[in-house]
């Protein structure tokens, strides 16, 4: 079955960014960053980053942080994936993994423990 090629894209995108923030963004707003996925328009012209911190305080000053590095980003994207064009970067935090631990914590405590 083919994943087609916007998700081909967005998964590859998130391997190079994450090397990318890792190895060559220099801004101390940018720290523990953690890529959770890319979503790529089907026409390749803008890609959705999200991401999650381990401190959620720094929410706001990492977004400007990535937002500021976005053209940086996709300088180099270009360079490394040999695409005609690379699309448009937009970082958005997600909150998928807060809520995911949100509601696991709520079912652990209506449920009781096995014994």
């Amino acid at each position: 079955m083919s994943r087609g090629r916007p998700q081909k894209v967005a998964d590859l995108m998130q391997r190079e960014l994450a090397d990318l923030l890792r190895r060559e963004v220099r801004d101390p707003h940018v720290g523990m960053v953690t890529l959770t996925s890319v979503d790529v328009a089907p026409d390749l012209s803008h890609a959705k980053v999200f991401f999650t911190l381990l401190d959620k305080a720094k929410q706001g000053a990492t977004t400007k942080a990535l937002q500021r590095a976005a053209g940086f980003l996709r300088s180099q994207l270009s360079h490394r994936m040999n695409m005609y064009t690379t699309p448009a970067l937009r970082f958005v935090y997600d909150e998928s993994v807060e809520r995911g631990d949100r509601l696991s914590r709520l079912i652990d405590s209506v449920v009781p423990p096995k014994r």
